[in-house]
């Protein structure tokens, strides 16, 4: 047996930790699969259409969640079929690392890359019958992993084109959930930041949002950072735990310079890491690692080391962590933490909606900025999905069109209720219903006259795009 390449060593490492015998697999089993989420549908017809080009082929197709959970299966070969069920690769059991040791569709789950894992290097010795070719798949919308796609062949047979296959269904898999989902921009694979955090010094925690839930947190984070503790915030993108986190470190030591590594795509990680982590060892600095929960398993089990040595003896740690998920927070670094904070979602935290955008008006304009009624009442109704993220780009492009920002001035998604994606055409027709009816005193008959529809069209367009216009009657 060859020695593992890198990857696949610290994948054998893992499953050594994680106990995972040598010689018998054991996956947990579960009898509840998510069949009905567009990554399963999507998979699956594409899955569909490759098998139909690989009838005579000994291959096996496969679905799996970000949990690594088998959420279908397909093969027009029976004896790889009961070969798989023997060690069972099959629906409803879940193929991690920590289940089954170094197999593909494991590891392309913890790094977050296309995966070969071909007969020998299987860590566990009843899986090197198999080779296995898996590739990620991410959400189009949101750039989350939501699961893999995997092929798996004999050992004997030619494994040249597994991982291109693999690679292209998972492409095609999250292209078609792209067209599915009413045609709603492609979110760019993230790149390796490293920014500072700006905070204005004259600015406290108290002056960006004013809810308890806010002050709470911040109020944890500071005493955290007081202490020593090594720190990880959690929340929604967008609630804003860097500003929490930066704004609570200046409080402790006023002079920090406070930096953000935000994880990029997997193929960039090695060059983000050499950028920052020299930073660690620089007084009066700190870094926020962004995202740790989409780190590859590989990358994590390095900065582990490399945070472990950093630690300081006393405060305040050179390093915060940041994350969607504290489950999906690698092991290593999860051992790292002292303390957690959340930080909720902005559709909780309605009383800070307004300073928020007063906040991100006055950086703006570099001056005050006022809001009519209107607008503030809009503002505050509204649900913010993308949270604090969305309440600046929605103000900024507000402040930069009035010196008094009003109803007509914002967003047409802030007056719609409607969760769902729309198309441009859609898009387009709803954004001009919603500039007539914000009109000062317009009507829904004015509306209709304008845009050239009946009056029962209009408010049909209405309940469609659940447009809300909050304090006034559109009649």
């Amino acid at each position: 047996m060859t020695e593992p390449k890198p990857r696949l060593q610290a994948s054998w490492q893992r499953s050594e930790d994680y106990g995972v015998p040598v010689d018998t697999v054991d996956p947990l089993f579960t009898g509840s699969l998510d069949t009905e989420s567009l990554f399963y549908e999507c998979g699956t017809h594409v899955l569909r259409g490759l098998q139909s080009t690989l009838a005579n082929e000994p291959i096996s197709l496969m679905v799996a969640d970000r949990d690594a959970l088998v959420l279908t299966r397909l093969s027009s070969d029976r004896a790889i079929l009961e070969s798989l069920d023997k060690v069972h690769l099959a629906p409803g059991f879940r193929y991690a690392e920590r289940n089954v040791g170094t197999n593909g569709l494991g590891l392309s789950l913890a790094d977050r890359v296309p995966t070969l894992v071909r007969a020998d290097e299987h860590y566990c010795t009843a899986l090197r019958g198999y080779t296995c070719a898996a590739a990620p798949v991410l959400d189009p919308a949101t750039g989350d992993l939501v699961g893999t796609i995997n092929l798996t062949t004999w050992s004997r047979s030619s494994s040249a084109l597994l991982l291109a296959l693999a690679e292209s269904a998972a492409a095609n898999t999250s292209a078609l959930m792209q067209a599915r989902a009413a045609g709603g921009a492609v979110r760019r694979a993230p790149q390796g930041e490293v920014f500072s955090v700006w905070t204005d010094r004259s600015v406290g925690a108290d002056d960006v949002c004013a809810s308890r839930a806010w002050r709470t947190a911040y109020r944890e984070v500071e005493r955290a950072v007081r202490a020593g503790r090594v720190v990880a915030v959690l929340g929604e993108p967008g609630t804003g735990k860097n500003t929490l986190v930066a704004l609570a470190h200046r409080a402790v030591a006023r002079r920090e310079r406070v930096l953000n590594a935000r994880v990029p795509a997997a193929a960039e990680i090695n060059g983000w890491l050499a950028l920052w982590t020299p930073e660690l060892a620089k007084r009066d600095t700190c870094v926020i690692v962004s995202g740790v929960d989409s780190l590859p398993a590989w990358a994590a089990g390095e900065l582990t080391d490399v945070f472990a040595e950093a630690r300081r003896p006393v405060a305040p740690q050179p390093f915060v962590f940041t994350a969607t998920d504290y489950r999906a927070i690698p092991d290593g670094l999860a051992g790292l933490v002292d303390t957690v904070v959340e930080v909720p979602p902005l559709r909780l935290r309605a009383q800070d909606v307004m300073p928020l955008a007063h906040h991100f008006a006055r950086r703006e304009r570099h001056r005050d900025v006022t809001f009519t009624s209107a607008a503030a009442r809009a503002l505050t109704n509204y649900t913010w999905p993308g949270n604090a993220k969305q309440v600046r780009q929605v103000v900024r492009a507000a402040a930069v069109r009035a010196d008094v920002i009003d109803a007509r001035h914002l967003d047409p998604d802030v007056f719609s209720t409607d969760g769902h994606s729309l198309s441009r055409l859609e898009a387009l027709e709803r954004d001009e219903i919603v500039r007539c009816l914000t009109d000062p005193d317009a009507t829904v008959a004015d509306a209709a006259e304008e845009l050239g529809m009946s009056r029962a069209t209009i408010y049909r367009r209405i309940t469609r795009y659940g447009i809300r216009l909050p304090g006034r009657s559109p009649h």
